[in-house]
Parts: structure tokens; sequence; C-alpha cells
């Protein structure tokens, strides 16, 4: 008898990278319109859900033991499929820990708990490897991180953690802590000039970076970030997933700004 569930809908990108690198995607029988990780996904399987939409109806079709879903954000759709009798998880990660949590939770879930361990382990390492390597650094940046641009939300908690793994130093911590975006929200950009940031970094959320556009800001010519040229993008497929992406590719991404930066403030 196989236990667990067989046939999982995935709301969002995270938990299909997860059973993917798992090696139990025969599991997954819907998944979000945004994945692009693994790009194979597209290919294989149904898409049934944007972010704060889902064709419910696609969705009772398939069939589902299970979905996946993340945040309150979801909630709605949730209670819905709730409601029509399917089961539903939904994860809230918000910070490297949590989103550790719920890999093992998952794996769990499908008899992997060995297996997620084990590659829960090598990203572990690989985040200490990058900690002790910014450790060496003789500066730190001070870096904004943008989530979005009109009005501008700074980095979430995952974010904020990862970059100070990387060697830097998040502009807004104290915003970090706050889950939702709307808590995020810098009303007033001189506050972020005030901080001078040496690096700014963008992932408009499924919106192209336009470095242009952050440097003709009225003021932000005197940003150190602006003025050194330090403006960069990072997919938020590789940063604002809370799962694998996040915790490899992105880091990874922060880790080079950053040291591109040490480098040329040695």
């Amino acid at each position: 008898m196989r236990y667990g569930p067989q046939r999982i809908v995935c709301l969002t990108e995270e938990t299909t990278e997860w059973l993917y690198l798992l090696g139990e995607e025969r599991r997954i029988v819907g998944i979000s319109g945004y994945t692009v990780r693994p790009p194979r996904a597209r290919a294989e399987k149904p898409r049934v859900s944007a972010f704060l939409s889902a064709k419910i109806d696609k969705i009772l079709e398939l069939q589902p033991d299970c979905v996946f879903g993340f945040s309150d954000l979801q909630a709605d759709i949730a209670a819905e499929l709730i409601r029509k009798g399917v089961q539903v998880t939904v994860f809230n990660q918000r910070s490297i820990a949590e989103i550790f949590s719920m890999m093992y939770q998952v794996a769990a879930m499908v008899g992997q708990a060995e297996r997620g361990l084990q590659l829960m382990q090598v990203m572990q390492d690989r985040l200490a490897a990058i900690a002790q390597a910014a450790a060496g650094l003789k500066r730190r940046p001070r870096v904004f991180f943008e989530e979005w641009d009109e009005p501008h939300i700074s980095a979430i908690a995952w974010v904020s953690e990862l970059l100070g793994v990387a060697g830097g130093d998040d502009c807004f911590p104290e915003l970090a802590r706050m889950a939702m975006g709307k808590d995020r929200i810098i009303a007033d950009g001189a506050q972020i000039i005030e901080r001078n940031p040496d690096i700014i970094i963008g992932s408009w959320c499924g919106k192209k970076f336009r470095p242009e556009k952050v440097a003709a800001r009225p003021g932000w010519e005197n940003v150190n970030a602006v003025k050194n040229g330090q403006l960069f993008e990072i997919k938020s497929a590789d940063i604002l997933q809370p799962g694998p992406a996040a915790l490899t590719d992105g880091v990874a991404q922060l880790h080079r700004i950053v040291l591109d930066w040490s480098m040329a403030h040695e």
C-alpha cells in the first residue's frame, strides 16, 4: 500500500520544485501557471492556478487527494477547495528555518523524509560555506532589496536573512519581520535615500526590473548604489519563492553581487 498523497496539485512553485528534487514528480497532477522551476514541469503538468486565483473546476477534474498552497493570500482558494471536500495543506513559511520545515513536512508526506534530509543537509552546508566566506569580508555593503517599485516594498524575512548569509546588511531589517507585503511598504522614498544603500537589488515579482527607472528617481542620484552603478536584478523565481530556489540559486546570486562589490572596495 502506498501512503501519503498520490495526486497532488501545487498552487505555487516551491512545492513543485521540491517534489521534483525528491524524485516524486509522478504525484503532481497540476501546477501553478507561474512555475518555471524545473523547466520540464511546464511541459509535463497542467497549469491550474495563478497565485491569487485558481481554476477550481479544473482542479476538481484532476481528482487530487491533496493540494499544497502557500500563505494567507491563498486562503480563499483553500477554503473553496475544502468546501468541495478536497484536502488542502497551506504552508506559511517566511524564514529560512520555516522553509526547511516546510520541505521536511512535504518530504515526510510523500515518504521521502530521509531523502529530504539529505538534500536539506547539502543546502545547509552550502549556506554555512557562504556565511563563512562572507565573515571574511572587510566591509559589508548596505543593501536595499526591492520586491516592488510602486509602492516601494522591501525584502521579506527569508530574503533579508539570505542577504545576511551572503555578506550584506538589509537596509530595512525592521520591515523584514513583517509577514505581509503591505506592512513592508516604504511610502516615502526619502527614507531609502537616507539609508543610502551601497547596492540595490530589484526583484519585481514577475515584472522586469528597470535599473534606469530606479536611477532616474528624483533625489536618488546621490545614493551610493546609483552613483556607482550597483543596481542588479534577481529573478523572482530565484529568490521570492520560499523553497529550494532561494536557498540555492537565489543566495548564490546575492553572494556573487556582494563579493564583486567587496572586491571593488578593499
